[in-house]
């Protein structure tokens, strides 16, 4: 079969005041006509870079390549001019970046961003490229393309924008696609869809796709080969069913064994930590996943005592077409007569697509947004009653983290100012001293070193990021937390790591959780009772195992039904997942 792009001992450095500091190391990579290869790694492996100097896009002042080729067809696109890549790139080789939202121009319409490509390089007219981008819309399952090529990013969802990236990829009919992260962010059902018209718009072209992802599961389901990067450097590589069934690196193994699984309900989730160690100790013994299995307890518990938390009919509704005086002509209810009751101790799930609820409902319990109609009760205390001062002694008890630990948290901080700012407005501690003191064991509880208070949020990782994020949750000893999407744009080993944290701080503080994800792997195993919610409502509440074992609501039988399944999909057996045996992914 007829190779597409190979990469041939390709190592890169990034220049830096104390010398250079190796980023890609002796990579080999070869992709084939029709064939999807997937990279997969932890943050810093080395995958985006590797994408990037394929495309060209790296920056000359900061990268310098140490040696190797990537050739397509037969030209070494290291070497060739500016002008000559240009003429490739974005005609025969194109690339689906993670968020396209910030890849959309929002001043522009779709069309007209659809259009360019054709004009540049397939130097289609004005009328015939705007003819040629309705028909790309209409290929990549855009509803109302004639309607929608005239729309503005802004006015697409996300799963929407994702399909006008990949339309804008499909434009010059390209021999070569790379997809980096295209899914990360995206509902299961639109993740599902996306990932079929992957598969349908490769076998149509017969394209090369490079899939780049930290979703495993994806990465089983749709790539034939797959290549595995640590720290710059590829440590295994194979067909998707020889290395998923029977990987032969610890990283590997580590990297398979963290993600949580349907068919499977640990009392607590393995790390890449436990696999590493193997590299330099051979008679080292994975831990093996606890026979005791985490008990979904029962919701009867405490009924003769009254629940922390109590929704009661809670509607919350925003104005869409407003009047100059009088009312809105017209409101959206985003949040639909929703009741249910939350015991001290316990974790409540919210799952649903975007749009479904989820994060108004988190905001109306904080009373970041106020209910329109309904009551909300927290300790018996209904907190719409609640003065501004007793609002904010309240809030020292419930806390949230946020999706986005970078933009949660104030750049031009240390580390020890956003863990101390909250506790000075609350009046905890009686110096900033035993303040700094307090954020110090607050870093170490969380598992960061404390030596590092004085670096900024840029300094740290993703994960890390996150874990400053709940040090400063923790840091007015709330007793109630609600975690928004704070595991889901994170590598599957950094999930693990805060999936446990937070497991281990539940039990140590004795808090309760509200988490939302859109991820129902993790919501299953991080949860003792599931709600799940579509537009505004609740469509069904149970237990994790009774709710996806025997789910009532065809909403959610299509949610479980959209989780990308990957190798175990077809090989359930052989990969013998079942607890307390050793499997494949999980022998050393």
């Amino acid at each position: 079969m007829e190779s597409v792009i190979e990469i041939k001992n390709f190592s890169l450095s990034f220049k830096h005041h104390d010398g250079l500091v190796p980023a890609v190391s002796n990579i080999n990579l070869t992709l084939k006509k029709g064939q999807t290869l997937g990279l997969v790694g932890e943050s810093g492996s080395g995958k985006s870079v590797t994408s990037l100097a394929i495309m060209g896009l790296l920056p000359f002042h900061e990268a310098k390549i140490i040696s190797g080729e990537v050739l397509y067809q037969g030209k070494d696109l290291l070497k060739i001019n500016q002008k000559e890549f240009s003429r490739i790139r974005g005609s025969k080789i194109t690339m689906v970046f993670q968020e396209p939202m910030t890849s959309l121009n929002p001043v522009f319409s779709i069309g007209n961003q659809l259009m360019e490509p054709l004009q540049l390089h397939q130097g289609l007219k004005k009328k015939e490229a705007f003819e040629k981008a309705v028909s790309l819309l209409e290929e990549v399952g855009l509803p109302d393309p004639e309607r929608k090529v005239h729309d503005f990013p802004h006015q697409l969802s996300g799963g929407q924008r994702q399909r006008v990236m990949i339309a804008m990829a499909l434009a010059c009919e390209p021999d070569f696609m790379i997809c980096d992260e295209p899914t990360t962010a995206l509902d299961v059902t639109i993740q599902k869809q996306v990932l079929e018209l992957l598969i349908k718009l490769q076998k149509t072209h017969q394209m090369g796709l490079l899939f780049i992802s930290h979703d495993l599961s994806v990465v089983g389901e749709l790539c034939h080969e797959v290549a595995v990067m640590k720290k710059g450097k590829i440590v295994e590589k194979g067909s998707s069913r020889e290395l998923f069934l029977n990987p032969k690196d610890p990283y590997t193994k580590g990297l398979l064994a963290c993600r949580p699984k349907l068919d499977q309900n640990p009392k607590r989730l393995l790390t890449v930590e436990d696999f590493s160690q193997m590299e330099d100790d051979p008679n080292f013994e994975l831990p093996r996943l606890k026979k005791e299995m985490k008990t979904e307890k029962s919701f009867t518990r405490g009924s003769k005592e009254e629940p922390l938390l109590k929704v009661s009919h809670c509607s919350v509704s925003f104005p869409l077409e407003e009047r100059f005086f009088g009312p809105p002509k017209k409101w959206f209810k985003a949040v639909d007569d929703i009741s249910f009751t939350l015991h001290k101790g316990m974790t409540l799930g919210l799952v649903g697509e975007s749009g479904s609820g989820k994060t108004t409902l988190g905001r109306a319990i904080l009373q970041l947004v106020k209910q329109t109609e309904g009551k909300i009760y927290y300790r018996g205390q209904c907190l719409s009653d609640l003065s501004k001062k007793e609002m904010r002694d309240l809030r020292k008890k419930v806390q949230i983290i946020f999706q986005d630990p970078y933009s949660s948290l104030n750049p031009r901080k240390t580390v020890g100012e956003l863990i101390t700012t909250p506790m000075t407005i609350h009046n905890i501690g009686n110096s900033k001293k035993e303040r700094m003191e307090m954020a110090e064991e607050l870093l170490q509880k969380v598992g960061l070193d404390p030596v590092h208070i004085n670096r900024y949020p840029h300094q740290f990782s993703g994960g890390q990021r996150q874990r400053i994020s709940i040090a400063r949750t923790l840091s007015l000893k709330p007793e109630f937390i609600i975690c928004d999407e704070s595991v889901s744009a994170l590598d599957v080993s950094i999930q693990a790591q805060v999936l446990n944290l937070l497991q281990d701080l539940q039990e140590e503080l004795d808090l309760t959780y509200i988490f939302i994800s859109h991820d129902l792997n993790v919501v299953k195993y991080f949860s003792d009772e599931i709600i799940v919610m579509k537009e505004g409502k609740i469509v069904e509440r149970a237990t994790p195992t009774e709710l996806y074992k025997n789910p009532k609501s065809d909403y959610t039988k299509k949610l479980i039904d959209s989780i990308p399944k990957g190798i175990e999909k077809e090989n359930r057996q052989k990969a013998s997942f079942k607890m307390g045996q050793p499997s494949a992914i999980l022998s050393p």
